[in-house]
Parts: structure tokens; C-alpha cells; sequence
């Protein structure tokens, strides 16, 4: 194989640079993007103060008053081609209803893509995805196909014009990409299930329960269920179920 394209880096206002990998959502660019966070992490340069990592760059916010632009281009650059080793994923099963009332959007959505629901159900319970950012709102968990792209099932276009506000939890597919929402907000996306689990919660000690470049596996549950389980999480549980990856199947 050839030798990996060199990153861009990108000015972001006076006080963040963005190392940019490339223009697709593709495991491979994301592992550069996790590679260099960690990277830096290890290092602990003075001055550089959050890097946030999304599906094929990192931001990187800095003090102006120790870097400049160029300087830290530079020392990025020496950096990213070490590839640090990040920490393996974890997987979490998380739980999903697709039932009515939760599966708002479901019908519609396969109307659209020509597929029965259970068709849509079955692929986005069956699909492995990985956890490639965080981003728009807080606790807005943004999901991929952990092996390439989504299902056939699950490809499905943003709206023309954004639908009313999508409670939390909500499970949205549109342009090739997954989400959890973690507050309600009026959205271009389609519906199609709900999860008890907060994505983002104040009181945990860990308030994002699962990191960027971690694995996300849906579990089907009913409506009575559903609600069983979004009460315990109210009162404080996480409800998803960490795996030891000794199980290797989704």
C-alpha cells in the first residue's frame, strides 16, 4: 500500500488549528484522528489546552501566547507521524425500542427507501457502529458503521425542511451516519427508535458514558421495557451494558 496522505491544518480562529485527515467517514482516517489525540494527550504539551476529535479531523485549542500557528503545525506534524496506540474500544449494548410511540419517523423512512420496518429494525440492531463524535448539542453521539459504511437499510437522505424537536434519546438515521440525540432539538433526520439510555447525564461520574471510537451494538426492547428502564435511568443508572469484547458478535 501507498503512504497515508499528509494531514491539512486547517486556522480556526486565533486560538485552534484543525488537523485535517480527510473528506470521508472511514475507520481508517478516524483511527489517524484518535492516533494524534492520543498522541498529544501522552505528551502533555504546555499550551495546548482541549483537542476535540471528529469523524476524519481533530481541533486542536491552544494558547497564542506559547504557540503560533505554524509552530504548532509543525510539532503536530512530527507528532502524527508516530501514530501512537490508542486504547482499545469498549462495546456497549445499549438498549432500543422501536415500537410506537418511540419509532416516530419509522414508516415514513421506509416508505422513502422502498423496505418493510423491520427491515430498517434489523439493520440498525444488527449493524456494529463505532462512536466517531460528539458534537451540535450536548450528548449528540454521533454513530458510523464501525467496518465501513451503514447498511443499505439505513441510507437514507436529511429532509428537505427539519422536523419538529426529536426527544432525547432518540435514534436518527440520515446521510449515512447514525445518531443518539442527547436533548431535544428539531431535526433534519429520521426517527426511528429510542433508547432509555442518557448519552449525557450531570450526576455520573463519567457524564459521556462512552468515548469516541468506541463500539455501540442496539438491543430491541418493547415499550414496557422501555419505560421500566427509562425510569431506572432517571434515577441515576446507565442501563447500558458494557461488554468484555470476549463476546465478538454484535
Amino acid at each position: 500500500m501507498g503512504a497515508e496522505a499528509k494531514p491539512r491544518y486547517l486556522p480556526a480562529g486565533e486560538s485552534a488549528l484543525v488537523v485535517e485527515f480527510g473528506q470521508t467517514i472511514d475507520p481508517a482516517l478516524h483511527d489517524r484522528v484518535l492516533a494524534l489525540d492520543a498522541a498529544i494527550a501522552g505528551a502533555r504539551f504546555e499550551g495546548v489546552n482541549e483537542t476535540v476529535p471528529t469523524y476524519r479531523s481533530l481541533m486542536v485549542h491552544f494558547d497564542p501566547g506559547r504557540w503560533t500557528m505554524q509552530a504548532l503545525a509543525e510539532m503536530l506534524d512530527r507528532l502524527e507521524t508516530a501514530h501512537s496506540p490508542r486504547a482499545a474500544p469498549k462495546r456497549w449494548r445499549i438498549p432500543a425500542c422501536y415500537d410506537p410511540p418511540f419509532g416516530e419517523d419509522l414508516a415514513e423512512a421506509a416508505a422513502i427507501l422502498g423496505v418493510r420496518e423491520d427491515a430498517i429494525v434489523a439493520a440498525h440492531s444488527g449493524a456494529l457502529f463505532r462512536v466517531y463524535m460528539y458534537g451540535f448539542a450536548p450528548g449528540f453521539m454521533y454513530l458510523g458503521g464501525s467496518f465501513g459504511g451503514l447498511p443499505a437499510e439505513l441510507q437514507i437522505s436529511r429532509r428537505a425542511t427539519p422536523r419538529p424537536p426529536a426527544p432525547p434519546g432518540s435514534l436518527l438515521i440520515a446521510g449515512g451516519q447514525a445518531l443518539i440525540t442527547g436533548v431535544a432539538m428539531p431535526t433534519g433526520w429520521y426517527a426511528i427508535g429510542r433508547t432509555p439510555v442518557k448519552t449525557f447525564e450531570r450526576r455520573r461520574e463519567r457524564m459521556f458514558f462512552a468515548d469516541v471510537g468506541d463500539e455501540i451494538v442496539f438491543e430491541p426492547i418493547d415499550a414496557a421495557t422501555f419505560e421500566i428502564m427509562s425510569a431506572a435511568a432517571e434515577a441515576g443508572d446507565l442501563v447500558a451494558r458494557e461488554d468484555t469484547l470476549q463476546d465478538s458478535n454484535p
